[in-house]
């Protein structure tokens, strides 16, 4: 006897006003199987896990669960049959505890007392740092992440549908994660993971099914597959190889020397005697694993803390310290996110009007005196700017009237960057810059930084990425627990040696020749 699919699709199709967002795709997971589903922004995936899961109905098709034919109302008929989800936009209420959120989507016959029991049980068993009570408006992007994995772990799911979930971890807390996954799928969990870390989906699945424009376009064995291979099936192409020209270093753009902050809340980070150097014609990269101070650093670094001291910051010798935003924009300085949908753009906002938010000209400084008459706005050139973004980003989105919310991550992710690179920065402060965008798109958002950084623009990447970091940056330093390592040149250094800092390990390194930090690792570089 043959063992009936865990899960089976068949010709699931779903429309929406603008796009075809699945058309007919069919798809079987076994018991026991950790199936990939791997295509680039905006090919389908999170139309077709939301289907599984309940949080969309599909037009047309069929979906069979452990033999029988099943129809899917809404998330909590998936949970009963044993479907869970960790989304990559996550759904957790900002002024309740993670535990509170947690509890919310468990059996009720659980005290919140012993969910929480559970919640430091699990999370200690994953290698997932998570304080139960902490309310979630406090939590960085990553940790609210950690927050979601677990909730969907504490269920004893049948299906588990993971949507990037290692993009929060070490490289050493990757391996444990893989340890477990594989533990699980041998109890017979099935496992659908989402992810554009080719190497990742390599290691550890065991079935792939790729889709393109709404439609499934193969099905492999990713382990008898090459990167190459697996992103011609995604793309149609290979991504393009990156041209990391050697540094030719300028002038100190941004120093930052004794930056300490005392924690704004109970659950925040403080930092600790921050300081290092960024010359123009360079990218400066910071590890880290998500927490240790990241969303600190950038605050007070863009102007929206404003509680470090004045000389604490320099922009090309000038203090900046406690200046506001603004003012830091229109010395040079501009800065994208982590949080697209919120802060790096409004949601409700259409394209063109989220092109005005960070830059009231809205449109490039050649096209200003076109745009602004007697102090007016005049949308049609700002709509046509917003459509050159569209065009020269390669963003798929319905135009410059398209509202922020209805574009994929990867490509509103695109779009931003877009924005804040047309303006032309003298510094670029940038947060997780690709994360959870698919390969093609990350190689653009990448050659576009680069490309930056040879015009002479100094350009500080915050990533828990560190292929990224590796694959752009000149140095790096590491961020842990509000410490900021000394810098090592990205030749020099190694992932084991980088995970291991992200630990905050460095100390016994120091001293050890490459490991020179601010203008003297930037004049070796050099």
């Amino acid at each position: 006897m043959t063992t009936a699919p865990r899960l089976e699709l068949k010709q699931i199709s779903k429309r929406y006003p603008a796009v075809l967002a699945n058309d007919a795709i069919s798809l079987q997971v076994a018991p026991g199987q950790i199936h990939a589903v791997l295509g680039e922004n905006g090919a389908g995936k999170s139309t077709l896990m939301k289907i599984i899961y309940g949080a969309t109905r599909p037009d047309s098709g069929t979906i069979t669960f452990d033999g029988r034919e099943v129809v899917i109302r809404n998330p909590q008929e998936a949970r009963a049959i044993g479907i869970a989800m960790v989304f990559q936009h996550f759904s957790l209420f900002d002024t309740l505890t993670v535990a509170e959120n947690i509890w919310l989507g468990l059996d009720r016959r659980q005290t919140l007392a012993e969910v929480t029991q559970g919640i430091s049980a699990k999370a200690r068993e994953y290698g997932l740092d998570l304080e139960p009570m902490r309310p979630v408006h406090t939590l960085s992007v990553g940790e609210r992440q950690r927050v979601e994995i677990v909730r969907a772990l504490l269920s004893d799911p049948k299906l588990l549908i993971l949507d990037e979930p290692t993009s929060v971890l070490t490289p050493q807390a990757v391996e444990k994660l893989f340890v477990t996954l594989r533990k699980l799928a041998d109890t017979g969990c099935s496992i659908l993971y989402i992810s554009h870390k080719l190497d990742e989906i390599r290691a550890l699945c065991t079935a792939c099914t790729v889709l393109r424009g709404g439609r499934k376009t193969g099905e492999v064995d990713p382990r008898q597959e090459s990167n190459a291979s697996l992103s011609r099936l995604m793309i149609g192409a290979e991504p393009p190889h990156l041209q990391h020209r050697e540094a030719r270093l300028g002038e100190v753009a941004l120093s930052v020397q004794g930056l300490n902050l005392a924690k704004a809340d109970a659950f925040s980070v403080q930092l600790q005697d921050i300081g290092f150097e960024l010359r123009q014609g360079e990218i400066l990269g910071i590890a880290g694993v998500s927490g240790n101070g990241q969303k600190e650093l950038l605050t007070s670094l863009s102007g929206e803390d404003g509680r470090e001291a004045r000389e604490a910051v320099r922009l090309f010798g000038t203090p900046i310290g406690g200046r506001n935003p603004d003012v830091r924009r229109q010395l040079g300085l501009r800065f994208i996110p982590e949080e697209r949908l919120g802060r790096g753009a409004v949601p409700t906002m259409s394209l063109a009007e989220n092109t005005v938010l960070t830059r009231p000209e809205g449109i490039s400084q050649q096209g200003l005196a076109k745009a602004l008459v007697g102090g007016w706005l005049r949308w049609p050139q700002i709509r046509g700017q917003a459509s050159s973004l569209i065009a020269h980003f390669n963003v798929k989105a319905g135009g410059p009237g398209a509202a922020a919310k209805s574009l994929s991550g990867g490509n509103l992710q695109k779009f931003i960057v877009g924005r804040e690179i047309d303006a032309n920065p003298k510094v670029l402060i940038v947060a997780q810059p690709t994360w959870g965008v698919d390969v093609g798109a990350a190689a653009q958002i990448r050659a576009e930084l680069l490309a930056l950084r040879d015009q002479g623009c100094a350009v500080l990447v915050i990533s828990e990425e560190l292929d990224e970091l590796f694959e752009i940056c000149d140095r790096m330093h590491v961020i842990a627990k509000g410490r900021l390592s000394p810098a090592i040149a990205t030749a020099q250094a190694s992932v084991d040696l980088i995970g291991q800092w992200m630990s905050g390990l460095w100390d016994a390194d120091a001293g050890a020749g490459p490991q020179a930090s601010g203008s003297e690792a930037s004049h070796a570089q050099a």
